[in-house]
């Protein structure tokens, strides 16, 4: 060994460097050994590698930075992770203002509605009224770094928007991003309710003095999915997902729309029996054991390919909006474990950098519009990205958090209830959302009667 000769008294100076750079070399191998099997994904680009069945590129996602936020010891928050939040986005033509870099900056103009002046706000999401007790959360507004982002005019949108008509495809996410739209758009008209389905779900409103339709279709998956849900939405089974079907909830009504906004994801992580060809490949967090682990990357890959390819190569050609993964701000937990969301004000930039699976799905998401719009060009297809996640990691204090339900500490102080960490209160952040599909919307009209 190298030690013992190093040990030995008749052994010439050369011969000792070299024992010593062996023992140098071998102290960095069992030191990145080590490491290796203590942090397995710490690699700069972290490869999956997707079955043959899927016939698609991996994600490749970026490691994440390791340094720790200072908060003082007696915080009652969990210490986070910082980041450099994302650079300005690929696509954007030269001199184009990003809308979805920069900061979040008070504003004591306040919300555009109140939850008194709306009565489109669901009860989960209608925090005021449950009793959530800070109103700090109601005076911010987004501020791209390089321009300004209107606030939203409700008469300019719906004279963009006459005769037109407007799908929203995801789940309840947009269901809580439609709430607020119908809320900005109560000053110029109150919309009828023309559709819904048996829970509610999908639903569709009039505006008939702008002959304007706009609507909200369920489908969390966007691919075909079988679900196995009671009436109060608990699983009794895992998910049957066909990542190349398409759920035809939407496929069947989207030559009525002229514009198409669509999201997925949230539901890739529920545990879930996967199919490919109409036959079982693998599943997700399933109790089969049989059944071989696929995770979720992979799976969502495939999920948006298919969708990308239908919309590309359909003869019906509407203005597509493809809106980015919404990140939650559950600490000390997850929805099942007791995770919260009490803050009351927004992160400044670098300081939160999300949790892994964040950036695995945009990174998925980014790549496969990327790859969408470099063929849409060829087909005529019209694609355009709603970037939200920046700004909506950054608002850890627009949840309803425990204030999902009536007053939930109204008969005991210290009672331990369930949070709400992913939607999002009305009015809140969610407004900026509809914001910028306004002003994307109206330029898009502005530049096609040029």
């Amino acid at each position: 060994m190298a030690g013992e000769e190093m040990q030995e008294p008749g052994l010439s100076r050369p011969k000792k460097g070299l024992c010593l750079l062996l023992m140098f070399f071998a102290l960095i191998l069992l030191t990145s050994f080590a490491y290796f099997l203590l942090f397995p994904n710490s690699s700069d680009t972290n490869v999956t590698s997707c079955p043959a069945f899927f016939n698609i590129v991996p994600a490749i996602s970026g490691r994440a930075q390791r340094g720790v936020s200072v908060e003082p010891k007696n915080s009652s928050y969990i210490q986070l992770p910082r980041m450099s939040l994302n650079d300005r986005h690929k696509y954007l033509l030269k001199g184009q203002c990003d809308l979805f870099s920069g900061q979040w900056i008070n504003d004591p103009s306040g919300p555009a509605y109140t939850n008194a002046s709306c009565n489109f706000i669901q009860p989960p999401q209608n925090c005021m009224k449950n009793g959530r007790p800070d109103t700090n959360y109601l005076y911010w507004r987004w501020k791209p770094y390089d321009c300004e982002l209107p606030p939203f005019d409700p008469f300019k949108f719906m004279d963009a928007m006459k005769d037109k008509s407007m799908a929203f495809i995801g789940d309840s996410i947009f269901r809580n991003q439609i709430q607020s739209l119908l809320c900005l758009l109560t000053k110029v008209e109150e919309p009828v309710e023309v559709y819904h389905d048996k829970f509610f779900r999908s639903r569709t409103w009039y505006f008939a003095n702008y002959n304007f339709t706009v609507g909200v279709i369920w489908a969390p998956f966007l691919v075909k999915a079988e679900l196995f849900e009671d009436d109060e939405g608990k699983s009794k089974s895992d998910a049957e997902l066909h990542l190349d079907i398409l759920e035809d909830k939407w496929t069947s009504q989207y030559n009525k729309y002229d514009y198409v906004i669509f999201s997925g994801g949230q539901w890739f992580l529920k545990s879930m029996i996967i199919w490919v060809n109409n036959t079982i490949v693998g599943c997700h967090n399933c109790k089969n054991n049989n059944l071989k682990e696929l995770g979720v990357d992979c799976p969502y890959h495939k999920a948006l390919q298919t969708v990308f390819e239908f919309m590309i190569s359909s003869d019906h050609k509407p203005l597509i909006l493809f809106r980015t993964w919404t990140p939650d701000h559950f600490e000390y937990g997850e929805w099942f474990s007791g995770g919260v969301c009490n803050r009351t004000t927004p992160y400044s930039e670098g300081q939160y950098e999300g949790k892994p699976i964040d950036h695995v799905m945009r990174t998925i998401e980014i790549q496969e519009f990327e790859k969408a719009v470099s063929i849409a060009s060829q087909t005529g297809a019209r694609l355009k990205l709603l970037d939200t996640f920046h700004l909506s990691l950054l608002r850890p204090d627009g949840h309803p958090g425990p204030y999902r339900t009536y007053h939930p500490f109204g008969k005991d102080k210290i009672a331990k209830v369930q949070n709400d960490c992913l939607h999002w209160c009305l009015p809140g952040p969610i407004d900026t959302w509809n914001e910028l599909i306004a002003k994307i919307l109206v330029d898009e009209r502005d530049i096609s009667s040029n």
